[in-house]
């Protein structure tokens, strides 16, 4: 996750009193202001939705040369070799 300074982008978003006092609540319970807490939630929340993307489809052709790739070793397929070496999609 980006440091303090790099930040330049603002994210607006409503919500009921509730919900602004339990999030000022648990905040301060960890000595984080408001921002900081929920942009550390949502930045967890969204790591583990996109960590968790294990579900998709291919045609039966695509599917067979995807098994065929992954039963060769990483060092002979330079594709999954650098799949492998890739950044997290948070990380970028």
């Amino acid at each position: 996750m980006a440091d303090a300074q790099g930040r330049n982008e603002i994210i607006n978003l409503r919500a009921s009193r509730r919900q602004k006092e339990l999030i000022d609540r648990a905040a301060g319970l960890l000595e984080r202001s408001r921002s900081e807490f929920m942009l550390a939630a949502a930045c967890r929340d969204a790591e583990a939705v996109l960590a968790d993307q294990t579900h998709f489809l291919l045609p039966e052709g695509k599917f067979k040369r995807f098994l065929k790739a992954l039963d060769e070793p990483p060092a002979k397929n330079l594709r999954l070799r650098k799949l492998l070496q890739m950044k997290a999609p948070w990380d970028r």
